[in-house]
C-alpha cells in the first residue's frame, strides 16, 4: 500500500480522486490516524452534488459519522490505479534487491527510475514527477 506521505504528496500537487468502489482513503482528521477505509456500494459511498462529492457512511451505527466531504479524505491509490494513471509513460516495474523496487517511465524521450521500498511508493514518485512536468508545460 502507498505511504501516507506519499499520498498526501500526490494530493497536494494535484491529483484528483473520483471515488469508486473499492478505493481506499484515511480521513484527515484528528482521531482517525490509523484507520483506512474503503469505498463499498454497500457501506460507503460516494454521492455527488453540486457542492461537491460526498462520501456517505451507510449503515455505520457504532460511530457518529454519516458523510465526509471529500476534501477530509486521503486517497490511498492502489499500484494498478498508479501504474494506470503513469499511462503510456510506463516502462518497467522491477525488483531491486529485497526491499526495493524500481519503476522506470519514459519522460520526454528519455527513461526515468524512481526507487522505493514499496511498489506503490516507486509509482507513486513516477507519478509526481509526471504531474510535475505537466504542471510546468505551456498549454
Amino acid at each position: 500500500m502507498i505511504s501516507i506521505e506519499s499520498a498526501r504528496a500526490l494530493a497536494d500537487a494535484g491529483l484528483r480522486w473520483h471515488p469508486v468502489s473499492g478505493d481506499a482513503f484515511r480521513i484527515e482528521r484528528s482521531g482517525f490516524e490509523s484507520d483506512v477505509f474503503t469505498v463499498s456500494d454497500m457501506t460507503i459511498e460516494p454521492h455527488e452534488f453540486d457542492t461537491g462529492t460526498i462520501l456517505g457512511f451507510n449503515g455505520t451505527t457504532e460511530w457518529a459519522l454519516d458523510s465526509l466531504a471529500l476534501e477530509d479524505a486521503l486517497w490511498m491509490p492502489r499500484e494498478d490505479q498508479l501504474r494506470a494513471l503513469l499511462r503510456s509513460t510506463f516502462r518497467s516495474l522491477t525488483r531491486q534487491g529485497e526491499d526495493r523496487y524500481r519503476v522506470t517511465v519514459e519522460l520526454n524521450g528519455s527513461p526515468h527510475s524512481f526507487d522505493a521500498a514499496e511498489p506503490a511508493d516507486a509509482y507513486g514518485d513516477a507519478l509526481l514527477r509526471l504531474i510535475g512536468l505537466s504542471a510546468d508545460s505551456p498549454d
